[in-house]
């Protein structure tokens, strides 16, 4: 194994390893990478001379930051356990953490209309920087693409790193690919929802020309990252009269919405499954 230049501690190898593994599984692992590579870091600045680790030189990266909840902790460290159990399995002798997340899973945030609307009015009369150019691009993608979220129920890395390619927008389907559990399906779009991403494809081409990816980042060869996503939507969340709730929202929560919704809908018109 070797590293990939981006990381440059004794154990880069074995995060490119680990990597390398979950994608040919069928896993993005985009934001554990993101972790993986703080890390790597870490491993750094700490000053690991040799990959053998030990629980000491793992109890400051297992203690809770000021700025992290409970359930990002766990997911950081969940992560790290990932690498460690790669590591063991090839033989080094590491510390396997376990036994760390004791926390409960906040019930999903379920938008009623006017938080919805109060939310979108917000996101739609911001006014990007004139002269920041690729923030007015992004911010056209950011509309577009919490739409998606509120009216399809994606989830939010299927939105963030969906291709041109497989969005058909004559037909108005979406072909979502490597999804949850390694699936692939097929997302039907309203007319007004077809109409508006076309609108806006139209937008993206003559911005950039061609694009392979239906929401670029800031560098138009890449996806926009989740990460960017979630703060984004904090950004506009907290501008609403609805900022503060003790059951504060996520990206995620647009999927229960769409999903709580749609059950109503169809019990009131009467739909039944076998």
């Amino acid at each position: 194994m070797a590293g990939d230049g981006i990381r440059s501690s004794i154990v880069a190898p074995f995060i490119s390893g680990l990597l390398e593994e979950k994608h040919a599984i069928g896993y993005s692992y985009e934001s554990e990478e993101l972790i993986l590579n703080r890390f790597d870091q870490y491993c750094s600045s700490h000053g690991l001379k040799a990959p053998e680790i030990t629980k000491d030189f793992l109890s400051d990266w297992m203690e809770q930051k000021s700025t992290e909840g409970k359930f990002n902790r766990g997911k950081r460290i969940s992560v790290i356990r990932q690498l460690m159990l790669f590591m063991a399995s090839l033989g080094i002798n590491v510390y396997i953490p376990h036994d760390f997340c004791h926390f409960k899973r906040a019930p999903p945030h379920i938008f009623d209309p006017v938080e919805l609307k109060d939310f979108f009015g917000v996101l739609d009369s911001y006014l990007p920087p004139p002269n920041k150019g690729f923030q007015i691009r992004m911010h056209m993608e950011y509309r577009m693409m919490f739409r998606l979220y509120c009216c399809c129920g994606l989830r939010n890395n299927e939105a963030a790193a969906l291709e041109c390619a497989n969005a058909d927008f004559e037909n108005g389907i979406l072909t979502i690919l490597d999804s949850k559990g390694n699936k692939d399906r097929l997302v039907y779009l309203a007319d007004d929802i077809r109409g508006a991403l076309a609108d806006y494809r139209d937008y993206l081409c003559a911005q950039l020309g061609g694009c392979r990816w239906l929401f670029p980042g800031r560098d138009p060869e890449k996806h926009v990252p989740n990460t960017t996503v979630d703060s984004v939507f904090n950004r506009f969340w907290n501008q609403t009269i609805h900022a503060g709730y003790s059951n504060k929202p996520t990206v995620h929560d647009f999927r229960f919405t769409f999903v709580v919704n749609r059950m109503n809908l169809w019990a009131e018109e009467g739909v039944t499954f076998p």
